[in-house]
Parts: C-alpha cells; structure tokens; sequence
C-alpha cells in the first residue's frame, strides 16, 4: 500500500520546491506519492524535467490558480 505526503513549497523559490521534493522522495518507499505545491512558476518545467530524467512518474501537474500542484510517484 502506497503512501502520500504533502511537501507544501510555495512561497519558495527555484530551486527550493524541486530540492524539498528530492528529499521527500529519499525518505519515501518505491510506489509512495509525493504532492508538491509551488507558487513557483519555474517549477511547471523543472519539476516534470527532472521527473522524467530519473525515473519516477509524474502523476498529475494541476494549476490551481495562486499555485501549482504536482504528485510524483517514487518509481526505483
């Protein structure tokens, strides 16, 4: 059974939403979910980019208006 916690980054800026997910991720178990909010617009690129370049699964990407809200499932 899969887990999911939520990394609530906003009003932090680039690199800062990205490094709090990477640190989420180590401490989490293949199959869990991390959710980042970001009110960094740099994140809409970055955070799937790196997403993709390491293997794990960008599972939604959602524009909620005063930020953005990412679930990235920890594949290995």
């Amino acid at each position: 059974m899969s887990n999911r916690q939520t990394v609530d980054a906003r009003n932090t800026f680039c690199p800062g939403p990205l490094m709090e997910l990477i640190a989420a991720l180590r401490a989490s178990t293949v199959g869990d979910e991390v959710e980042v909010l970001s009110s960094d617009k740099g994140s809409i690129d970055d955070i799937p980019a790196w997403t993709r370049k390491v293997g794990h699964t960008l599972v939604s990407s959602d524009n909620r208006g005063d930020h953005f809200a990412f679930v990235i499932r920890k594949a290995k």
